[in-house]
């Protein structure tokens, strides 16, 4: 799956699921202060994540995370893993 793929389809789950406004997700900036999801968001983050891409994330996935594209590069990282 292409990066760009994967940014559009977490985007929209973004927008979607946890009522993000578009405008404000950006590959640069701090993923946890843009969204100000609580620990059980993130819960329902990874279930979605995993439905929809095939690939499980762990507490260990979002320790060193601080940007959009660390989560979009993660992800990557999975699927890439799980095809291998």
């Amino acid at each position: 799956m292409k990066i760009e793929e994967i940014i559009d389809k977490v985007n929209e789950i973004l927008v979607e699921e946890f009522e993000v406004d578009e405008e404000v997700i950006g590959a640069d900036k701090n993923l946890k202060e843009t969204l100000d999801l609580d620990s059980l968001d993130y819960v329902d983050l990874v279930v979605i994540i995993e439905s929809n891409f095939g690939v499980k994330l762990v507490e260990a996935d979002f320790v060193g995370m601080v940007t959009f594209q660390d989560f979009y590069s993660i992800i990557q990282h999975k699927i890439a893993l799980k095809n291998a």
